[in-house]
């Protein structure tokens, strides 16, 4: 039977891709159907070992990407923690009631069976957020990175929780991982001398497996909990982006055995899909707690409403925490199969509400404003950029080396937008004149001030995506000069042509040109002999989607 779940398990999760949903729910699905030709979870012990995997590589992977900085920031912490207490506050009177109705389900609940049910229920989807934000371009959007605060905390609400749950006395050798900080150092020097490609994949997992999960189970904690410390450990090595990415599609495959777990625990039963979809009606009432708590956090109602929808399903970690309850005994088995129906339903509801978001705000933009409290948040008001003759959208290396050159060659004011707080610090202190802005964000757009006699734009951001709607958003605002792009692919070269960008510049063909001449400069001095006949000019028409390169020859 193994080629028959691996079969129904692909096609499971490329029609529910088709119509634009998380493969997740294909693979809950898979579940169900292979429970229908009678595997069950008991009979494949190996698929629960994969699952467990995925579950600590998804924590490795998240405390890898953890900005611990992003989590004391005011509309993160208190934000999400007064969710949390809203959420178990509002759940637990609701399924009380559902249960005097007559629901079977939960008929006899005690409060702390109600309580771990509505701790369950209160979280949302990272794989879901993810997927939005990363289709929308808005990952580093300020609601969008509000969002991924939220649901950082939700996560490490969730890890607490696993840790408290595994029941046991840590061993007295558990205060001897207070000392990991301090054996940082030679890990970040074995972390320099891996190199890349599988040295780099197994370094990963022997830091997430051993290290992380395999050490703090030795001492009594949690080996999740492990994985997420080391991973937090890593972060702020220069290699943990490229690191987390490595790791990526193994923690991806080993969650396909954790879903498809899931569903081969049983099917639901008709009252089952209908407490489900019960569940799935006050997911509104979580959308909006989320807005009246960011608004008061001085975000703009905008900003609160498109992090709020975001975070408007449940969550994958919900169903973690469900399944650990159910393995314990403090929940029927059942929810485990509830909670996966209400999240598989809640992502149906949650992908086209996303794409209709603007639309809703427009039409309740007088009502949600009126929630706005002023002063607002400091990333949240109006951008001023004064009268600038350039615009430069991405202050990494090309867009500083960029500003610097017309800065040496031009008069008239340069302006660079840089949506990383370190980076805006850092180029104010180079006199470098930069404001903090995301120009991939629609709020961005929203917030900026006109500049009339603004005569270039350079679109320096290394998103592709986030280049062309910076272009579309440009003509949105009937800006009418030039604007050049950089690229890393062909093809990306071609469609910001046909978006109206005037010239195109791939960066490794550049990177070869700029090489060259480096060379001639500093070791040949440009002699007779190769000093070129023809020089070479950029122009934007390359057939193939590249920079053409014209000759004209030297007088």
């Amino acid at each position: 039977m193994e080629p028959a779940i691996l079969i129904i398990t692909l096609l499971c999760g490329m029609l529910v891709s088709r119509v634009g949903l998380p493969p997740l729910i294909g693979y809950l699905i898979a579940g169900f159907v292979l429970f229908t030709f009678g595997i069950e979870d008991s009979s494949l012990p190996i698929l629960q070992q994969l699952a467990d995997l995925g579950v600590t590589l998804l924590l490795f992977s998240i405390g890898l990407k953890l900005d611990i900085k992003s989590l004391f920031k005011a509309e993160v912490w208190a934000g999400s923690s007064l969710h949390l207490i809203g959420s178990i506050i509002f759940f637990v009177p609701v399924l009380k009631l559902l249960g005097f109705l007559g629901i079977e389900q939960l008929d006899g609940f005690s409060i702390n069976q109600l309580m771990l049910v509505s701790f369950a229920l209160s979280f949302s989807s990272t794989v879901f957020a993810v997927k939005v934000l990363e289709d929308s371009g808005d990952m580093q959007s300020l609601y969008g990175r509000v969002a991924i605060g939220i649901l950082i905390m939700q996560d490490i609400f969730a890890v607490i929780f696993l840790t408290i749950s595994k029941g046991n006395i840590p061993s007295v050798w558990a205060f001897g991982l207070l000392l990991l900080p301090l054996a940082r150092p030679l890990i970040y020097k074995v972390f320099d001398r891996v190199g890349h490609g599988e040295m780099l994949v197994l370094f990963g997992l022997v830091m997430a497996l051993v290290v992380g999960a395999w050490l703090f189970e030795a001492v009594g904690l949690k080996p999740d909990l492990g994985a997420l410390i080391i991973g937090i450990l890593l972060a702020g090595h220069a290699k943990s982006s490229e690191l987390a990415k490595s790791i990526y599609f193994f923690k991806e495959l080993f969650l396909v055995a954790f879903f498809l777990t899931i569903g081969l625990n049983g099917l639901p039963t008709l009252a089952d899909i209908g407490l489900a979809a019960i569940l799935v009606a006050l997911v509104p009432v979580k959308i909006v707690m989320f807005v009246y708590l960011l608004t008061r956090f001085k975000l703009r109602s905008r900003t609160s409403l498109l992090a709020s929808f975001n975070l408007g399903n449940y969550s994958e970690f919900g169903l973690i925490v469900a399944a650990v309850a159910a393995y314990k005994g403090w929940l029927p088995p059942e929810w485990l199969i509830i909670i996966a129906v209400a999240l598989s339903i809640s992502f149906l509801f949650a992908a086209p509400l996303n794409h209709s978001v603007s639309k809703i705000y427009q039409r309740y933009q007088s009502k949600l404003t009126k929630l706005e409290r002023h002063p607002l948040h400091p990333e949240d008001r109006q951008i001023k950029i004064g009268n600038p003759r350039f615009l430069i959208l991405g202050m990494g290396r090309i867009g500083s080396g960029a500003y610097d050159e017309l800065r040496a060659k031009y008069t008239g004011e340069i302006l660079g937008i840089e949506h990383k707080q370190e980076l805006v610090d850092f180029h104010r202190t180079n006199d470098r004149n930069v404001v903090q802005g995301d120009a991939s964000d629609t709020d961005f757009w929203e917030k900026l001030e006109r500049a009339p006699n603004l005569e270039l734009v350079l679109l320096a951001m290394p998103n592709h995506v986030g280049n062309l709607f910076a272009v579309q958003q440009l003509h949105k605002l009937n800006y009418e000069g030039k604007i050049s792009a950089i690229v890393q692919f062909a093809e990306d070269a071609e469609s910001l042509r046909d978006s109206g960008v005037h010239t195109v510049y791939n960066l490794y063909e550049a990177a070869g040109a700029g090489f060259v001449d480096h060379v001639i400069n500093e070791l040949l001095e440009s002699p007779p002999e190769l000093v070129p006949e023809f020089t070479a000019v950029s122009t934007a028409e390359g057939d193939e989607g590249d920079t053409e390169t014209q000759h004209v020859k030297q007088p």
